[in-house]
């Protein structure tokens, strides 16, 4: 039997418990939870063979009353000794993606990012945000089958580009590669068409939350996305954090949003603070660059839900929401490199040499923390990627 001792400082203690997919060699993925720097099996802590499945989907569509009570089991398991069999050292698993992706939105809920970007595109204009932008939380649909775990090497995609000096479109790599430094919703429990989900019941389908990168060809995507908005630019990768934070476990971060000015239309309304904070931290090529503040976002991931479903479009188990770029009001909180460079700009130095946008080889990590019930920090570990030329 094994005591699983969690340090002091641990970023994944029992007020966290995120849960993940994780095999170990000669093995099957089946869903673990993280404690200190152990992964726990749970189909063989708890014998319950919904854990002993390839993706979280299972688990997370049996219900709230369901997560609450697997928490309490799992925590109530931690205080005491486990099976040998069934405790596993953090470097001696591999981690999957965790859920079957259902489906992919991403909005776009920092006011900062949002005018920052309408400030580089749209100069001439007075106000840098677009008319409907303080009215509901503007998103676009993603591609569900290129969402990938952390640690999967993102190849440079090619696609149409169109420069401002250019007589023609020219097809071939990116050459302003990017990033977007987010957090990640994911529905737990669907919601049938023609039904829509209020913010007030976020909580009753939101099983959790990652880290998530929405890596962005800014050069394809600026010259495709007018009238109908992102796509290639988009769909070529996005990646997620593998361990899922459980709502249950961001009580404490829980926050009101910035003050909403107009008041949102009745649908987006709530009584439930679901403003969160969340602190992320963004390293280039092993230097951190930008700290964003998902503190600063003014949509809350339940007004996000909130719209997503009240045209009566179905939520279904593995849906995953993205919050958009997050950015502070300071240069190095902005969470995207656009921003951070200024279009290219103003170069920023990285381990000794000039960037704008991401070349070939470099790597990416975002890491996350937020306050914890016992009054520490709980963690959401990281999301990373390396650059490979294009093919």
């Amino acid at each position: 039997m094994t005591a699983i001792s969690i340090p002091d400082d641990s970023l994944f203690g029992v007020d966290n418990l995120p849960y993940g997919v994780f095999s170990t060699a000669g093995t099957d993925p089946r869903i673990g939870v993280r404690v200190g720097d152990h992964v726990v099996d749970l189909a063989a802590a708890l014998g319950d063979d919904v854990f002993a499945q390839p993706t979280l989907n299972a688990f997370m569509a049996q219900g709230r009353d369901r997560w609450i009570d697997v928490r309490a089991r799992i925590t109530a398991l931690v205080a005491g000794d486990i099976a040998d069999d069934a405790v596993h050292a953090v470097e001696d698993v591999t981690m999957h993606l965790p859920i079957a992706v259902a489906d992919y939105v991403d909005f776009y809920a920092s006011e900062n990012h949002a005018s920052n970007l309408g400030r580089l595109f749209r100069p001439q204009n007075p106000d840098p945000l677009m008319p409907n932008w303080k009215h509901l939380p503007v998103g676009y649909h993603g591609r569900s089958s290129t969402v990938v775990a952390s640690g999967v090497d993102i190849v440079r995609p090619r696609g149409q580009r169109k420069g401002p000096n250019d007589e023609a479109p020219v097809f071939g790599p990116s050459v302003r590669l990017d990033i977007e430094a987010e957090m990640g919703f994911i529905v737990g429990v669907g919601s049938p068409m023609g039904s829509s989900i209020t913010p007030d019941r976020f909580a009753e389908h939101c099983f959790g939350a990652v880290i998530l990168n929405d890596w962005s060809a800014r050069d394809i995507q600026a010259w495709e996305y007018v009238p109908l908005g992102p796509n290639l630019g988009k769909s070529f990768a996005t990646s997620i954090s593998p361990w899922v934070v459980p709502l249950l476990a961001l009580e404490a971060a829980r926050i009101d949003t910035p003050v909403q000015d107009p008041t949102p239309l009745p649908y987006l309304q709530g009584d439930e603070k679901w403003g969160l904070d969340i602190d992320l931290a963004v390293e280039w090529n092993g230097e951190i660059v930008t700290r964003p503040p998902y503190a600063q976002m003014y949509w809350s991931p339940a007004q996000m839900l909130a719209h997503t479903t009240v045209n009566g479009a179905a939520a279904s188990t593995g849906d995953l929401f993205g919050s958009g770029t997050i950015s502070g009001p300071e240069k190095n909180q902005r969470g995207a490199f656009i921003e951070l460079t200024w279009g290219g700009a103003e170069p920023v130095t990285v381990a000794g040499e000039e960037r704008t946008f991401l070349q070939d080889g470099d790597e990416v990590s975002i890491s996350a923390t937020a306050p914890g019930v016992n009054g520490g920090r709980i963690g959401f570990g990281e999301v990373r990627a390396r650059i490979l030329p294009a093919d």
